[in-house]
C-alpha cells in the first residue's frame, strides 16, 4: 500500500470510542513544532476497561484519567514526512514549570510520554505487538495503550500513548549518574546509550565499523551528550570496545564478562523473529547499570517488521528467509555477527528460541495469533476511523492475516536455521544457594540509615569447591559481580553487604563484597546465575504472608535449611542471631600479575607476568588486529613506534586465558 505524504484531511465527526480519547489543546490553538517544545493543556477521557467514551465528556472529572498542563513537540525522523505527526510531551505542574510525575492509562508515574501515530504500518500494530511480546517473555519493553486523539477541535486518528526510553525504576532501571561520577565504581553506571541517527542534538558519541563496511553512529541517550563527562564518555565507550573485541571469545574472559547474555539473545530473538528493518543500526538501545554487565535494549520503533517496509521508497528489507545483522543493509556494528557466529552464544540464542516458540510459550505461533486477534477486535472501529482520515489502513483484518501468514513462514526459517541447542541444554549449575537476606532492616540512633544494614547470605551446599568467576545476579534493581578468580569451599558461607563499614561494625568481619542498589522493602526477585545467564538459583521474597514477617521489625530473612526450596516463604524463618563466614579464596589475579611498562609508551612496550605468556595481539578501539607477538617466557616486547598517539587494547594470553589491558601511546 503507498503511503500519502501530504493528504487532504477528510472531515468526519468524532465522538466516541471503546479506547481512551486524549484531547490536547495548545495555547493560543498554536500549531505543533518539531521543537521547541509548546505549552498545551490535555485531557484523557477513560472510563475504564471495557466501557465507551465519549468526547462530551471532557469536562466531567469523574471520567478523567488526566487534566492538565503539558510541554508537546512533534518527534520522529522519517515520520515527519507525514501529515499525521507523532508526538512527544511532558506532563506538568499547573506552574508550567515543573514536571508532573503522574499515570496515564494505569501505566506506572513518570512525566515524559510518546504518542506514536503508528507510521508506515497499515496494520497499526506492530510496535503494540513487538513491546507486548518482549513483555510477555519478561524483557522491559515500553507500556503502550492505544487511544484516540484530538487536537485543536481537529480529530488526529488513532495512536499509541506509551512510556519514552528513560531511567526510572519503572522503565530503565538503572542508577542515575550526576557529573561527580568520575571514578572507581561511580562512572561504571547507569547509561543508556543508542545506535541510531544523528541529530545536532544527538551528535555521534563515536562509531563502529559494520561489516557493510560502514560506520554506526553510537549516541549518549543518559547522561545527555550536553551533560556526560570526558570520564563517563571515555568509560562507556570503552565497554563497547571491550565487546567488540571479545565478541568472538565464549570463555568466560571473553563476551560474558562484558555482556549480560540473557539480555542481548532476548533482544535478538525479538528483531529476528519480526526481521527488523532498523535493528542493530537504528533505535537500537543499551543500557548498563553501576557495576553491572552492558545489557541490550530496551526494544525502540519496530514499525518496520513482519514483512512491513517503506516501499513506496523502494525499500523491501523485512524478509523471511536471512538475518537482519546479515541482511547487506542495517546490520548494525561487527559485534552483532560476531556474537552470532559464535557456538556458544548461538547455542543459547536456539536454546532460548526453542523455548519460546514451544506450545504455550509466550511467542508459540498460536499464541501469538491469539495476540493478534486480541488486538484487532480491540482497534477494528478506530482503524475504520484512521482509514478515513488517512487513507492508510485499507482492510485491517487482512492485514492482520497477512501478519500471520508471514510470521509462520519466518518461524519456520529461523527454528530450520540456529542449529541444535545440545550443548548448552541442561547446564548443571553448583548447588549456590541463598540463605539469607536482610531487606528492610530496623532503624536505630547507632545506625540512623536502614540500608547500610542490608545484606544477603549464599551458601555453597556441594561437596565441591566452586570457582565464581563471571558469577553475577542479572537482572536490574540489584546488581553484584564476582571478581575473577574467586572460589567458595564445599558448604561454605559468604555474605554481601550494602555497606561495608556498618556490616563490618555490627558482626565483627568485613562483607565478602558490597552490592549495588537497594533491596526493596516489599519483595524483589533475586537471581544468581553464572556467567552466561544460567540460573543458579533464584529467590522472589515477599514482605506477604506466608513470607515470615521481616519487615522493619530488626529480623531478617533465614532459610531454615540450604537443602530446602527456597522460593517457598514457608520455608523461610525470622532470625537476629550473629551471622558467621568462610573465608573465600582468591585465586592469583592474572589481571593484576600481567604488568606493561611503559604505559604510556613512546616505542617499547614490556609485558612480564610471574605466568609464561603465550603471545600478545595490539588492536584498536574498533578490535582490529594491528600487531602481534609470539610468547614462549614471562616477558615478551612489543614495538609501538609506528602506530598514532591514542588508546589501545592489548589481548595477553596466559594460561588459556585472555586478559585485555588498556595501553597508551604517546
Amino acid at each position: 500500500m503507498g503511503w500519502v505524504v501530504s493528504a487532504e484531511l477528510r472531515a468526519q465527526t468524532f465522538t466516541d470510542s471503546n479506547l481512551p480519547i486524549v484531547i490536547i489543546n495548545t495555547d493560543g490553538n498554536a500549531s505543533i513544532p518539531d521543537q521547541p517544545r509548546i505549552k498545551a493543556t490535555m485531557k484523557i477521557i477513560y472510563s475504564g476497561e471495557g466501557v465507551r467514551n465519549y468526547l462530551s465528556d471532557q469536562n466531567n472529572a469523574a471520567v478523567l484519567n488526566y487534566n492538565g498542563r503539558i510541554e508537546i513537540e512533534i518527534r520522529g525522523s522519517s515520520s515527519q514526512v507525514l501529515s499525521k505527526k507523532q508526538y512527544g510531551l511532558t506532563t506538568l505542574l499547573s506552574d508550567n514549570v515543573s514536571n508532573n510525575n503522574v499515570s496515564l492509562l494505569g501505566m506506572p508515574k513518570e512525566n515524559d510520554w510518546v504518542l506514536n501515530g503508528l507510521a508506515f504500518d497499515p496494520s497499526l500494530m506492530r510496535d503494540y505487538l513487538s513491546y507486548t511480546l518482549s513483555r510477555n517473555i519478561g524483557v522491559y519493553a515500553p507500556r503502550t495503550k492505544y487511544c484516540e486523539v484530538v487536537i485543536n477541535g481537529e480529530y488526529r486518528g488513532l495512536y499509541l500513548l506509551q512510556e519514552k526510553i528513560k531511567v526510572d525504576d519503572n522503565r530503565v532501571d538503572v542508577l542515575k549518574m550526576e557529573p561527580t561520577d568520575n571514578s572507581g565504581p561511580d562512572v561504571t553506571g547507569g547509561y543508556i546509550i543508542k545506535a541510531d541517527k544523528i541529530t545536532p542534538e544527538d551528535p555521534s558519541a563515536w562509531t563502529m565499523s559494520s561489516y557493510t563496511g560502514g560506520n554506526v553512529d553510537f549516541v549518549h541517550e543518559f547522561p545527555k551528550p550536553s551533560q556526560i563527562t570526558n570520564a563517563q564518555h571515555e568509560y562507556i565507550q570503552d565497554q563497547f570496545s571491550r565487546l567488540a573485541f571479545a565478541a568472538g571469545n565464549a570463555s568466560i574472559s571473553g563476551f560474558p564478562s562484558v555482556i549480560d547474555v540473557p539480555s542481548f539473545v532476548d533482544f535478538m530473538v525479538i528483531n529476528e523473529l519480526s526481521a527488523n528493518v532498523d535493528a542493530y543500526q537504528f533505535s537500537t538501545f543499551f543500557h548498563k547499570d553501576r557495576n553491572g554487565k552492558l545489557r541490550a535494549g530496551p526494544l525502540w520503533d519496530l514499525n518496520l517488521t513482519y514483512g512491513n517496509d517503506l516501499f513506496f521508497w523502494g525499500l523491501d528489507r523485512s524478509k523471511t528467509d536471512r538475518w537482519q545483522f546479515d541482511n547487506g543493509d542495517n546490520i548494525g556494528a561487527k559485534f552483532w555477527r560476531d556474537l552470532f557466529t559464535n557456538t556458544t552464544y548461538k547455542c543459547y540464542f536456539s536454546r532460548r528460541w526453542n523455548q519460546l516458540t514451544k506450545a504455550g510459550a509466550p511467542l508459540n505461533g498460536t499464541s501469538i495469533e491469539a495476540l493478534i486477534d486480541e488486538t484487532v477486535t480491540t482497534i477494528t472501529e478506530a482503524a475504520g476511523r484512521e482509514q478515513t482520515m488517512w487513507g492508510t489502513v485499507g482492510n485491517l483484518s487482512a492485514n492482520a492475516d497477512a501478519i500471520k501468514t508471514w510470521l509462520a513462514t519466518r518461524m519456520a526459517w529461523v527454528t530450520s536455521n540456529i542449529g541444535s541447542f545440545g550443548a548448552c541444554n541442561n547446564i548443571m549449575t553448583p548447588p549456590l544457594v541463598i540463605t539469607r537476606i536482610h531487606y528492610h532492616p530496623q532503624t536505630s540512633a547507632s545506625y540512623p540509615d536502614s540500608e547500610d544494614q542490608e545484606f544477603i547470605e549464599i551458601v555453597n551446599n556441594g561437596s565441591t569447591t566452586v570457582n565464581l568467576t563471571g558469577y553475577y545476579f542479572s537482572g536490574t534493581g540489584f546488581v553484584y559481580q564476582f571478581a575473577p578468580n574467586t572460589v567458595l569451599e564445599p558448604q561454605g558461607v559468604l555474605q554481601l553487604g550494602n555497606d561495608r563499614e556498618t556490616f563490618k561494625s555490627i558482626y565483627g568481619y568485613s562483607p565478602f563484597g558490597e552490592f549495588t542498589r537497594n533491596l526493596s522493602n516489599s519483595s524483589q526477585k533475586l537471581t544468581l546465575a553464572d556467567a552466561y545467564g544460567n540460573v543458579i538459583d533464584e529467590v522472589e521474597y515477599s514482605d506477604q504472608a506466608p513470607w515470615p514477617d521481616a519487615d522493619g521489625n530488626g529480623y531478617y530473612l533465614k532459610l531454615n535449611s540450604p537443602d530446602l526450596d527456597n522460593a517457598l516463604g514457608s520455608n523461610w524463618s525470622v532470625s537476629d542471631e550473629a551471622l558467621e563466614t568462610t573465608v573465600v579464596a582468591v585465586e592469583k589475579d592474572l589481571d593484576e600479575d600481567i604488568q606493561l611498562y611503559p604505559n604510556p609508551v613512546d616505542n617499547i612496550l614490556r609485558i612480564t607476568s610471574s605466568e609464561i605468556l603465550q603471545g600478545a595481539q595490539l588492536r584498536d578501539v574498533h578490535g582490529k588486529v594491528l600487531e602481534s607477538v609470539p610468547g614462549g617466557s614471562n616477558a615478551i616486547s612489543m614495538n609501538m613506534a609506528r602506530f598514532n598517539s591514542g588508546l589501545y587494547l592489548l589481548e595477553v594470553n596466559v594460561k588459556g586465558r585472555l586478559v585485555v589491558k588498556k595501553v597508551a601511546k604517546k
